[in-house]
């Protein structure tokens, strides 16, 4: 039976790749055949489908009528806004999560100082580490992509940064907080805790800051709050890293456009919440009824299995029926047959299924 479905997939394989799949779609700008084009269904970049909330569209055009002034190189008035949405936490700011990693980085780690990552996972983290000379250490995931609590304490102690990414991309895998606090209190470094996509599922980290000095929270407002293309990263950090991030960050590099959209999101909680909750809804109907094996997630995305074909093979045949998703060959000590999807609009939703059952 085996045997009977790889050779139906390598005849379909060969049909995709003739006409280019991902690439070709992304140059046409829609489904190629009978001379027609469509919109493509994106999926593959882990961006929200609902628009930005009208107050922060608003106030980012308030923002931008001000554009020839330089922007607070503090941003007093955004992480005043953090403090009066979240609690009297201290906040730094990024252009994008990215942003916040690197200067982190820069801060903490000296050439040659161990990092420690949890694999596999989000590649900034290494790609920033190794920029500033530090050895990485991958520590491997469990077989269902669950923190190994006892194997990540003992290989990241000694390193000055950690990072876990929780929930998890791109397998959507989510670490509890009484997991977390495991690690802040067995290991010796730093650990960045990489939030990005807590909207989407139902854990809090944030109490965890009292108790430990050792603990970073990293943020955004690309995922939930729909301003991907504003790139405004923010982390929770402890107070003695205030002074220290401000000396070493780049001047003026979130733009104050960007920052005053940031603050009026903050202010429409509901527009977040009615968007979160069809994520949830849409993720579900993906869970349910993709006939390949999807990893339980926690995000705004899922990760498929899809041998025996490989992530690259499958991304190039949806891309020749109009949807864009995410090979995830890359990813270190991940096997190259999966994909990962975003959860996008229903019709999005609706044809990546149509097109994933039909191979």
């Amino acid at each position: 039976m085996a045997e009977k479905r790889i050779s139906g997939y390598d005849s379909l394989v060969r049909k995709c790749y003739r006409s280019g799949g991902y690439v070709f779609a992304r140059r046409a700008g829609g489904v190629p055949g009978n001379g027609e084009s469509c919109r493509l269904a994106r999926l593959a970049s882990n961006e929200n489908p609902t628009p930005p909330s009208p107050l922060a569209v608003e106030m980012g055009y308030r923002a931008l009528q001000e554009a020839n002034r330089y922007p607070d190189e503090r941003m007093e008035e955004l992480t005043s806004a953090l403090s009066e949405f979240h609690g009297p936490y201290h906040f730094v700011t990024g252009v994008g999560m990215d942003g916040v990693i690197e200067t982190v980085i820069r801060i903490l780690v000296e050439p040659g100082e161990k990092v420690a990552i949890s694999v596999p996972t989000f590649s900034y983290y290494s790609l920033a580490a190794l920029a500033q000379g530090a050895s990485v250490i991958n520590i491997p995931r469990n077989p269902d992509f669950s923190v190994d609590i006892p194997g990540f304490i003992t290989q990241a102690n000694g390193a000055k940064i950690s990072f876990l990414c929780t929930p998890n991309n791109p397998t959507g895998t989510v670490t509890g907080p009484d997991d977390v606090e495991k690690i802040l209190t067995e290991i010796s470094g730093i650990l960045f805790l990489d939030n990005a996509y807590v909207e989407f599922c139902d854990r809090d980290y944030r109490a965890l800051m009292a108790a430990h000095e050792n603990l970073i929270i990293g943020r955004t407002f690309s995922k939930a709050y729909s301003l991907a293309g504003l790139r405004v990263g923010y982390a929770f950090v402890p107070e003695w890293l205030v002074p220290i991030y401000m000396r070493a960050a780049t001047p003026f590099t979130l733009n104050a456009v960007s920052a005053a959209a940031a603050i009026g999101a903050l202010r429409d909680p509901g527009h977040v919440h009615e968007a979160v909750g069809r994520v949830k809804r849409l993720r579900e109907e993906v869970f349910e009824k993709c006939r390949f094996p999807v990893t339980p997630s926690g995000a705004n995305f899922v990760m498929v299995d899809v041998s025996p074909m490989t992530g690259k093979e499958v991304a190039g045949c949806l891309a020749d029926a109009g949807v864009l998703v995410r090979s995830c060959e890359s990813f270190p000590c991940l096997g190259e047959h999966y994909i990962r999807v975003s959860i996008g609009e229903e019709w999005e939703n609706t044809r990546f299924l149509d097109a994933i059952n039909a191979l």
